[in-house]
């Protein structure tokens, strides 16, 4: 009985041995794909990635973080048109791409067809494609008052967390409804 336990055995795993060659990719894509993976096995074996023993991207994200995680830090946004004029806004906390939501905007249906992804609505109830994220908005340190601008196609914009004093920015003009005036140095206290 051990002996045909064994015979079928060593059977099953030539068929299955056999079956799973028989499955492999000769394609040419299947090829350059498997060449591409010796090579980059090759260069990692050759070249390993260093260990590095301190992080500046890191700490730099830290930064980010102690900087704008403060409820009521202003944002001084300067604003740069094609003609290399300037212009500010003094805004509470970040300026927000307009894509920035709130809620998912799709989610995965599952049925026995497979999967779909799914577009759902936004916070207002309507659908959108995403496409507003050259579109900024915030609102003003005083007034409160909604404000959005749009950057791309010659005009940018420049983010600080303090009123800039170099000469393109100290004659920029005020955009919005609050000036560095009127906020002194509020926003530059940390």
């Amino acid at each position: 009985m051990k002996t045909i336990t064994r015979i079928g055995a060593v059977c099953a795993a030539l068929v299955l041995g056999l079956g799973l060659t028989a499955c492999e990719d000769d394609s040419s894509q299947s090829k350059e794909t498997k060449a591409k993976q010796k090579s980059y096995d090759q260069l990692v074996a050759n070249q390993p990635a260093g260990r590095m023993e301190y992080s500046p991207t890191r700490e730099a994200i830290n930064q980010w973080v102690k900087t704008w995680g403060k409820r009521g830090k202003l944002s001084y946004v300067y604003i740069q048109n094609a003609k290399g004029e300037y212009g500010y806004f003094v805004m509470k906390g970040l300026p927000v791409p307009r894509c920035k939501m709130l809620t998912p905007t799709e989610k995965v249906d599952s049925s026995t067809n497979g999967k779909a992804v799914v577009a759902l609505p936004g916070m207002d109830g309507v659908y959108s494609s995403g496409s507003t994220c050259d579109a900024y908005y915030g609102f003003d340190a005083t007034t409160g008052a909604y404000m959005e601008f749009t950057v791309g196609t010659n005009q940018s914009f420049f983010l600080f967390d303090k009123p800039m004093t170099m000469p393109e920015y100290a004659s920029a003009t005020q955009l919005g409804p609050t000036s560095v005036d009127d906020v002194g140095d509020v926003g530059a206290k940390d």
